[in-house]
């Protein structure tokens, strides 16, 4: 299978589901990715940012890795998140993890440094050099504080062959728009937006890497599969759906947003490790009032 069909669809930003001590929850976790595969998404992202990657370390990354890895068992596609603002640490992360099982690496921008373009670049340069994998670079100025130009991402999508896709999280279309006319046909545009994915697909975007679909996996990813169909006006009805739900998850941050949902639906516990926390009462009832609708 290519990379185009394997990451064509609906990818899920999974949670990592904690237990109350900070303990992660591995009967959850493996509740989830069953609850996640009947949903029929089309791949799985492993510790990205909504899996509070920020907080799990180590021996404990891989073991969330090998954890997923083998309860999933090659029933879908998986990505492995490894970013960060250390490019040196990043191409560390490379060499000690054991992806078995993984097809992908998603590896988001230098966050904090607030790099320049050519930084970035360079980043991108020396994990493309080193990676064990083929990776989807991920663009999300609202948490990185730096947005990767149309430009550079095109001379990424250009120069750089081991990186085949762009998680693009800007939300800026004049930005979208370039990107998408003018990259490489083997290159690929993922939304990492789901309240814009369906005008991202109308654009030419090939899918979405999701936060919603931790929780409604069926529906979104039908929508997804629509759109992608070209069939618009039976996507939008859906689409139109889960806009007021989306807003609900980041409203008080994410991924406390999300969990909230998965807590109510007996799914996982409403626990995270901090800064991350959950969200307030007066919120969780909103989000109570909302899951009637669907």
């Amino acid at each position: 299978m290519s990379l185009r069909d394997k990451f064509t669809g609906t990818g899920i930003a999974i949670v990592t589901p904690f237990n109350e001590d900070g303990s992660i929850d591995w009967a959850s976790f493996s509740n989830l990715i069953q609850f996640w595969i009947k949903g029929q998404v089309e791949y799985l992202v492993v510790l990205g940012t909504t899996g509070e990657s920020a907080t799990v370390h180590g021996k404990e990354k891989q073991e969330v890795f090998s954890f997923v890895a083998k309860d999933v068992a090659g029933r879908k596609p998986l990505v492995a998140g490894i970013g960060g603002n250390d490019t040196h640490e990043v191409i560390e992360g490379f060499k000690k993890f054991d992806l078995k099982g993984y097809d992908a690496i998603l590896s988001v921008s230098p966050y904090y440094n607030k790099p320049n373009q050519e930084g970035i670049f360079q980043h991108y340069k020396a994990l493309n050099a080193a990676t064990p994998l083929p990776i989807i670079m991920y663009n999300v100025p609202g948490r990185t504080g730096m947005s990767v130009t149309a430009d550079t991402q095109l001379r990424i999508a250009h120069e750089l062959k081991n990186i085949f896709a762009t998680k693009e999280a800007s939300g800026n279309f004049d930005l979208i728009n370039q990107l998408i006319k003018n990259k490489p046909d083997d290159f690929m545009v993922i939304s990492g937006d789901d309240p814009i994915t369906l005008q991202m697909i109308a654009a030419g975007a090939e899918g979405l890497i999701s936060v919603v679909a931790n929780a409604y996996p069926l529906e979104y990813s039908n929508m997804v599969r629509l759109c992608l169909k070209g069939d618009f006006d039976t996507a939008k009805p859906l689409h139109y759906k889960y806009i007021d739900i989306i807003a609900s998850m980041f409203a008080e941050g994410s991924p406390s947003g999300v969990k909230a949902y998965l807590s109510e639906m007996g799914l996982c516990k409403n626990t995270f490790r901090l800064p991350v926390w959950k969200v307030s009462e007066k919120h969780q009832q909103k989000i109570r009032e909302l899951m009637k609708t669907v």
